[in-house]
């Protein structure tokens, strides 16, 4: 399993004042009555998926609503390459954290991993963690591309699509170069002229990359060049030449210092480093005077170095905003030019290369087609075995490939291949089902019950369960309109998908909420004139009690009914007893 679900917290969403749900691996259960507020808990799961934030969902009173997820990553390396493309930061320690706040001042802000985002980040993040399915949704499973996903999945053919995708884009990049190359020839003059002109006068520049910031602070010393001769000659006059100058006076100073010596031997010491000074003292004065005389610049050196400045700064307003930019764009338009300019054999070259990847894709579009292909009824014959469990007995599930460049479904077998309009591969696919005997398969988008698409993805989640990645599925209420035995057949698959992904199943069937592995139950309070949304865990007796709630009843019958039920559950634990 990629992740789970550790935590979810809410604040201030809807009726929610604050909650901190930590959750279990495996298959989950969210019961309570009817408005209780299950579905702040999806509303929550929905903004972190990067749905619109409406400020119609904070609660009343509050200025702002938070929602925020813990992940337990088991394989970081999959998702942190996918934070990385986005500028985030990776898993840390095995965790991932997403956060979504909005105000009623219409603030907006997304974070992973403590680093703020986007919400079509969120989305794509959303994607590869939590598959939601519930009344009046978006289904994945009605997506083209994800049925194309699930069908590849089964198939193991991930590899085989990845390498033709990765053929794919360098064949679309050597066709974009072609048809660039090849554009009209007025055009293409246009371009010389204009390339010519970059490239020839960044070349005269004779650009080095680490040349501007010496210049910069050269020319700054140089035009202020007789006002730092002033300061430096007037500090060495001081020093040497007036009258009396500094080391003058010193001299005297030195004298008393030798009279002291001959009176206290000790006070050697001192006289040391008076000489020590005024040594220090007499080659500041030779620096001062040296650095006046290299700064005394002829104004023709001034004028070149001014102009170099004012030539760089042009350069950088034209080509890049630093000199290294300048170079690199340099390079670009002499490699442009050069094809440009001998466009004849590199049109030559790019034919020959697009010819060669052109039969790539061939190789390999065949390849993924045959495993396409071989795959589709072997996932239509174990959807459709599953849908027997949840009740449709004499439905009918298939999966057509169709060409891309063709209206109907075909055998792929005498495909012209021109190049492929889209990198997924050569034919896309249709899931259709035919819930009722008698009736032509439908596309799945076409069938407008809820409840039926619902369990038929159900049907596909259990058929793919070994190669489906995505870690966390929700179901809410999508056993609407079924008892009986398909309750049973409901609660049994999501208790076997609950194995190899996490499960979350917000229900109202008894039968379902008997199998889970953890029992969650929302109510609703009334304090202080205001409603509160609580989650609690449910277990032994509180769990049988809630059973018993769910069958229509407290009374004796209900109470052993429900125990029955939860004494069935495979490696269940202890049933409470009154």
């Amino acid at each position: 399993m990629l992740a789970t679900l550790s935590s979810l917290r809410i604040k201030n969403l809807a009726l929610v004042e604050e909650l901190d749900w930590q959750l279990t691996p495996g298959f989950v259960v969210v019961t309570g009555e009817t408005g209780a507020g299950k579905s702040v808990i999806l509303g929550a799961l929905k903004l972190l998926l990067g749905e619109r934030a409406e400020k119609s969902l904070i609660r009343t009173g509050a200025d702002s609503c938070t929602v925020e997820a813990a992940f337990d990553v088991e394989d970081c390396r999959a998702l942190d390459s996918q934070l990385e493309e986005h500028g985030l930061e990776g898993c840390v320690d095995g965790g991932l954290i997403v956060k979504r706040t909005f105000t009623q001042a219409g603030g907006n802000r997304q974070f992973v991993n403590g680093s703020p985002t986007t919400l079509a980040v969120l989305k794509q993040l959303g994607d590869v963690l939590v598959d939601l399915h519930g009344p009046h949704d978006h289904q994945s499973l009605l997506s083209a591309e994800r049925q194309l996903d699930l069908l590849d999945a089964f198939s193991r053919a991930e590899g085989t699509r990845r390498e033709y995708e990765e053929v794919w884009a360098r064949v679309g990049q050597l066709r974009e170069e072609h048809a660039s190359l090849a554009s009209n020839e007025a055009a293409l003059e246009r371009e010389l002229v204009l390339l010519r002109h970059q490239s020839d006068e960044i070349q005269k520049a004779n650009l080095l990359p680490d040349e501007e910031e010496e210049l910069q602070a050269r020319y700054a010393r140089a035009s202020n060049s007789r006002r730092l001769i002033e300061l430096a000659t007037g500090i060495a006059q001081e020093l040497s030449e007036s009258e009396p100058s500094i080391l003058t006076r010193l001299a005297e100073t030195a004298r008393l210092l030798r009279e002291l010596e001959k009176i206290d031997p000790d006070a050697a010491a001192m006289s040391e480093s008076h000489n020590s000074a005024v040594v220090e003292l007499e080659e500041l004065a030779r620096s001062l005077v040296n650095y006046a005389e290299k700064l005394d610049l002829d104004p023709e050196q001034l004028a070149e170095m001014e102009e170099r400045v004012h030539l760089l700064q042009s350069l950088r307003r034209k080509y890049g905003s630093t000199i290294e930019q300048v170079i690199e764009f340099g390079e670009q338009s002499a490699a442009r030019l050069q094809k440009i300019e001998h466009r004849g054999a590199e049109l030559d070259r790019l034919q020959v290369e697009i010819d060669k990847g052109h039969a790539q894709l061939v190789k390999v579009g065949k390849q993924l087609s045959a495993l396409r292909l071989k795959a589709a009824p072997k996932l239509s014959q174990a959807v459709r075995e599953q849908l027997r469990d949840l009740g449709f007995k004499k439905s009918e599930f298939e999966i057509h490939l169709l060409q891309l460049d063709s209206p109907s479904a075909t055998g792929l077998e005498t495909i012209e291949f021109v190049f492929a309009p889209r990198s997924s591969g050569l034919e896309t696919v249709e899931f259709l089902f035919a819930p009722n005997p008698g009736e032509p398969p439908k596309p799945l988008r076409s069938i407008a019950s809820s409840g039926e698409i619902s369990r038929v993805m159900l049907a596909v989640k259990s058929a793919l369960a070994d190669q489906d990645a995505v870690p966390l599925l929700v179901f809410d209420e999508i056993d609407a309109n079924v008892g009986g035995e398909i309750a049973h057949a409901v609660a049994s698959k999501m208790r076997s998908l609950g194995v190899r992904h996490q499960v979350l199943c917000i229900t109202h069937l008894p039968q379902v909420a008997a199998l889970a592995e953890s029992h969650y139950v929302v109510t609703k309070e009334f304090t202080d004139a205001r409603t509160y949304s609580r989650l609690a865990e449910v277990k032994t007796k509180a769990r049988v009690k809630e059973i018993a709630r769910m069958l229509g009843g407290q009374g004796d019958s209900a109470m052993a009914l429900a125990r029955t039920m939860l004494s069935g559950r495979s490696a269940a634990g202890p049933v409470g007893k009154e």
